[in-house]
């Protein structure tokens, strides 16, 4: 069960079980652990897997019937299956075996051939294939010699086996032959099917068991909310500088981790070449714990930092690709924030960039460093209203830093307030009063200043009337929609997208015009991380720029598999090697697209993508544009 299938029932004494979070587990590990959903999104991988997996498991369950037909273990002998029933049996045996023997031959091709470099290698990948192999062989063989000796009608039913028996028969391998073999081959892979279990803890075959309870135990949390520290002007540690401050379920979630590279495999900061990878993170933390347990008290109090992990803990954007491929569930990103809490609120150890940006937010309200006053320096002339405490209206429009202060999105601002009041939508705005939400600081380690300002919007909030927030922020969207509940602000949160969308649908939006002279060339929607993947919002955004005219072209990478464009977990506010840059990498993907236009829906999407332009100096054969300023062409 997780931590949360049940509650004490104070002065019953009773324990209530929760069925639902308990229904819930078992459909995750129908899903996660057996159905094992995401090792298809690698076709190669998820059919060796698919192999291997059915392929032991048949044979396990199998040869546990096998053996009751002996009654071994219990009193009475099993006399399940007969007749037909045996004919399948046999043949399902067969097929299993096949599978694993296709299975462990794709697996050493992987491995020893083609070489993708985001799987890890390590001594027991080849012992746990070499014995898997060795079983089936063995297990093949003996098969093959009971056939001969016995030499049944069904014979042709095991067809491997009988191709095998086949093959020796024509060696020159005799029934009695066979008779006096069989026992050698039946013990042979008895044992080493029993050496391949007991080994089970001190290899990876330990992820069988590891997984699923990793699986179980996992933080019930929002995909985009991060966990929040309680009690955080009491408590005394402020992130995770040794390893014997994790959580008992995040150092489970480490031996849970197969080394199997997917999240590597999608992760933006290792395909642009910095030095950060979600699987190295978290085998190396599995290092220091396997330490640990060696030795305690001795790995467990060094210092968790850069250099001791040997990652770049700056790299990471906290894009979430690698959450949506990790089969055991694990959350790179939030080991990354924990690390990050430490060096930012107990160390110290951070760079002048990210104390920089830090700074400004304690000195200014919002990581631009801008004067608060400026915050409404966008709306001069526009007519927008500004709310006041006791005020009441429909939407309130929270436009976030990006929004306010970025000379560039603060036309994309404008052409959205413009289609609101085409729309007649009643809004306003905080103005003023309106404080950052704390995404960036709380991403970039500074859980205290998210709090602070969290806890400072939701009293402006309360002293307003409104139905929902709109923003066109995805960061401000997933933090007030998912991380504000921590806070105690729980609201009807929309991001502009789907606000627009809910509009148009609705007749609001006037007249669709046939297009700007752009509209005959390639545009190609790119997938914010904080709006797509962790908030399952592809559609709407696509539905308004077809509704629009916009000749839509899609990235190679889009969609749940979207390339960040490097701006998240603070990487807006951190300069990186003009080799190692994440936008420069998604603007070539845009290129490759042969998009003439590239239309975001975030405000740091825009800002990366326009940078990368001028770096390359391709603005005469590409623009980027907010769907806001799409539409706002568009519309009549």
């Amino acid at each position: 069960m997780s931590e949360n299938s049940g509650k004490w029932i104070v002065g019953s004494g009773k324990w209530a079980v929760d069925w639902a979070v308990i229904w819930d587990n078992i459909k995750e590990l129908v899903i996660h652990a057996v159905g094992q959903v995401r090792i298809w999104k690698n076709i190669y991988g998820g059919i060796m897997h698919f192999l291997i997996f059915w392929g032991v498991l048949i044979q396990v369950v199998g040869t546990a019937i096998n053996i009751q037909q002996m009654a071994l273990f219990t009193p009475w002998a099993l006399t399940w299956p007969r007749e037909s029933f045996y004919l399948t049996y046999e043949f399902l045996m067969d097929l299993a075996g096949v599978f694993i023997l296709v299975g462990i031959i794709m697996a050493f091709v992987r491995r020893l051939i083609t070489k993708p470099t985001h799987l890890g290698s390590k001594w027991d990948d080849y012992y746990v294939l070499t014995m898997f192999l060795l079983i089936a062989i063995a297990g093949f063989f003996n098969e093959s010699m009971r056939l001969i000796s016995v030499n049944p009608q069904w014979r042709e039913i095991s067809f491997f086996g009988n191709l095998v028996a086949s093959g020796l028969e024509g060696m020159g391998v005799t029934q009695q032959v066979a008779f006096r073999l069989q026992p050698v081959f039946l013990f042979l892979h008895m044992g080493l099917a029993i050496t391949l279990t007991i080994s089970l803890p001190f290899t990876k075959l330990r992820h069988l068991v590891m997984t699923p309870w990793n699986i179980i135990r996992r933080p019930r949390r929002e995909m985009g909310a991060l966990e929040k520290i309680e009690d955080i002007e009491e408590t005394e540690i402020l992130g995770r500088t040794q390893i014997n401050e994790f959580a008992p379920q995040q150092l489970l979630s480490f031996e849970a981790c197969l080394d199997c590279g997917r999240c590597e495999e999608v992760c933006p900061a290792t395909m642009a070449g910095m030095n950060y990878s979600p699987r190295t993170l978290i085998q190396s933390l599995r290092g220091f714990f396997a330490e640990e347990l060696i030795q305690p008290n001795g790995n467990g109090h060094k210092e968790l930092n850069a250099d001791s992990v040997g990652e770049d803990l700056w790299g990471c954007t906290t894009c979430g690709a690698c959450l949506t491929r990790c089969p055991a569930l694990i959350n790179p990103p939030e080991q990354v924030v924990e690390l990050r809490r430490a060096q930012v609120l107990m160390t110290g150890q951070m760079s002048k960039q990210v104390g920089d940006t830090l700074r400004n937010f304690e000195r200014q309200g919002n990581p631009w460093g801008m004067p608060p006053e400026n915050r409404l320096a966008w709306a001069e002339g526009m007519n927008v209203r500004e709310l006041a405490p006791g005020d009441e209206v429909d939407v309130l429009l929270y436009i976030g830093c990006a929004g306010a202060y970025d000379d560039r999105n603060k036309n994309v601002t404008q052409s959205f307030v413009r289609l609101l009041q085409k729309a007649a939508v009643d809004f306003g705005v905080l103005g003023f009063d309106e404080m950052c939400c704390g995404e960036t600081a709380r991403r970039m380690g500074h859980e205290y200043i998210f709090q602070v300002f969290a806890e400072q919007n939701i009293e402006i909030f309360e002293s307003v009337k409104f139905n929902r927030i709109v923003t066109q922020c995805p960061h401000c969207f997933n933090t007030l929609k998912n991380e504000y509940p921590q806070m105690g602000g729980e609201y009807e949160v929309l991001h502009y997208a789907e606000f627009l969308y809910d509009l148009r649908a609705n007749g609001n939006l006037g007249e669709w015009g046939q297009g700007s002279k752009e509209a005959g060339e390639k545009l190609a929607y790119h997938d914010s991380c904080y709006l797509g993947r962790y908030n399952n919002l592809f559609e709407a955004p696509r539905e308004l720029l077809d509704a629009a005219g916009a000749n839509r072209t899609e990235f190679k990478r889009h969609g749940e598999n979207s390339f960040c464009c490097g701006a998240g977990g603070g990487g807006m506010w951190i300069e990186v090697d003009p080799d190692t840059r994440i936008n420069q990498n998604r603007l070539e993907q845009a290129l490759a697209a042969k998009a003439k236009t590239v239309a975001t829906a975030c405000p740091y999407c825009l800002i990366m993508f326009d940078d990368a332009v001028r770096s390359k100096g391709v603005g005469e054969e590409i623009q980027i544009l907010d769907i806001a300023e799409v539409l706002e062409r568009h519309l009549d």
